[in-house]
């Protein structure tokens, strides 16, 4: 088995992981953060918010972690997509990991007895907001773009069947448009119809894990890109 193709089965095994934790990550942490007593929820929810925020830390890393192993295949047919994907990674991770800080940090405040203070409602305003912008900004607008970025490589190189990358594209431009809904204003919460919007880009990551794990990257386009950097490497 080729480095490739062991990078195509951990990649794949990674886009599972991060979206299972992910999942998991919103189910544990429920309805904790809802309604105008979520100060109090979350005081008295403490298991609950750091099994989610473990849950978010796993699909944070796993998420980066695929960027990394798939920089070295990408880079081959486009350095500069390949380093935009890593790119539009790390920005998701800083804002996905800065929401995780701000529950965390909410967590702390709602128990140290600071619950008669006149400034906590307004303190717990701020890091819920801190926390919705940046799970919006890191898991709609920079994901959607790192996958409009990754799957406009895989789109050119054939690496993997068209119809899936195309398929990532699409997605990747209706999650980006999710997310600029919710900066704009519009509702996106859970439950909100504008979620469907995420759904394209939510199966394909699903459909592309298990075709990279079942069958690997398209051979012909690895063959035929590792065949012309032997010859440039001939010529010089």
């Amino acid at each position: 088995m080729d480095s490739d193709r062991k990078t195509g089965i951990v990649v794949g095994a990674l886009f599972i992981v991060a979206t299972v934790a992910s999942i998991l990550g919103s189910i544990a942490l429920g309805s904790v953060l809802d309604g105008s007593g979520y100060l109090i929820n979350v005081a008295a929810s403490e298991s609950q918010v750091i099994t989610a925020v473990l849950l978010f830390l796993v699909a944070a890393s796993s998420a980066f972690a695929t960027a990394f192993l798939l920089f070295p295949i990408l880079r081959r047919h486009s350095e500069g997509l390949a380093a935009g994907y890593v790119g539009a990674r790390a920005f998701e991770n800083v804002f996905y990991v800065a929401g995780i800080i701000g529950l965390l940090i909410m967590l702390t405040v709602s128990q140290n007895g600071v619950a008669g203070s006149a400034d906590l409602p307004l303190l717990g305003a701020a890091l819920l907001a801190l926390h919705d912008w940046s799970i919006l900004i890191g898991t709609l607008i920079f994901a959607g773009l790192g996958s409009l970025t990754l799957n406009t490589v895989l789109f050119r190189s054939r690496l993997v069947p068209r119809w899936l990358s195309l398929w990532g594209i699409v997605g990747a431009v209706l999650l980006v448009s999710y997310g600029l809904l919710g900066i704009f204003g519009v509702d996106t919460a859970l439950g909100s119809p504008f979620m469907l919007l995420a759904m394209p880009i939510a199966l394909e990551e699903m459909v592309f894990a298990f075709w990279l794990i079942v069958k690997g990257f398209n051979r012909p386009a690895v063959r035929l890109d590792q065949t012309a950097q032997h010859r440039v490497a001939a010529m010089n």
